[in-house]
């Protein structure tokens, strides 16, 4: 019986695997079940806000990830922070200046495969009119979520906001708030 059990859960990942289409196939991220963050420091506090109503589409091939095309649009705009005070710094010209640039975007044409379950995309970020090299990696798992087949998205990455133009005059200043912010991406996307 302990056999059956441990092969059922061994196999399952293979037989999800082998009910994606075959060629690649376009995904998109599904809103409520999505949560893409950002952690930065404060005179050494430890904050975290949150990007939403974040769109983006992913065009991959498990079985062929190398080709992968991703496409995400962030609306700057809808940022979530737990204050008011720090939600209008975030948006004012010397940081993100969401009246001239209102969006962020990631953009990837090409994937390669680390692990079992392990990628790493290949792209350009773009905040404010900063557009820089980037390497996402990411771990791709397939579960079913409501009976569907989706895909399971998760990706921790370390950027620094200084490269974008993110903290101009006062906030250039690194001993106030670091240059690092760790974004983190936990999503859930649907076949389309």
């Amino acid at each position: 019986m302990m056999r059956t059990k441990f092969l059922r859960a061994a196999l399952a990942p293979l037989l999800l695997v082998s009910s994606l289409p075959s060629q690649a196939a376009n995904w998109v991220l599904d809103p409520g079940e999505s949560v893409v963050t950002f952690k930065y420091s404060y005179e050494g506090t430890p904050y975290q806000g949150e990007f939403q109503n974040v769109e983006a589409t992913f065009e991959i091939d498990p079985m062929s990830p190398g080709s992968c095309v991703f496409s995400v649009t962030i609306p700057i705009a809808d940022i979530k922070v737990d204050s008011p005070e720090v939600l209008d710094y975030l948006l004012d010209l010397e940081m993100f200046d969401v009246d001239r640039w209102p969006t962020a975007s990631f953009k990837a044409e090409k994937c390669s495969l680390e692990s079992a379950n392990k990628f790493v995309a290949e792209g350009s970020l773009t905040i404010r009119d900063q557009t820089r090299p980037i390497s996402f990696p990411f771990t791709l798992d397939v579960e079913t979520v409501d009976g569907q087949v989706a895909f399971h998205m998760t990706s921790e990455v370390t950027i620094q906001r200084l490269d974008f133009g993110v903290g101009q005059g006062y906030w250039a200043n690194t001993a106030t708030i670091p240059n690092d912010v760790v974004v983190g991406v936990d999503i859930y996307a649907g076949q389309q």
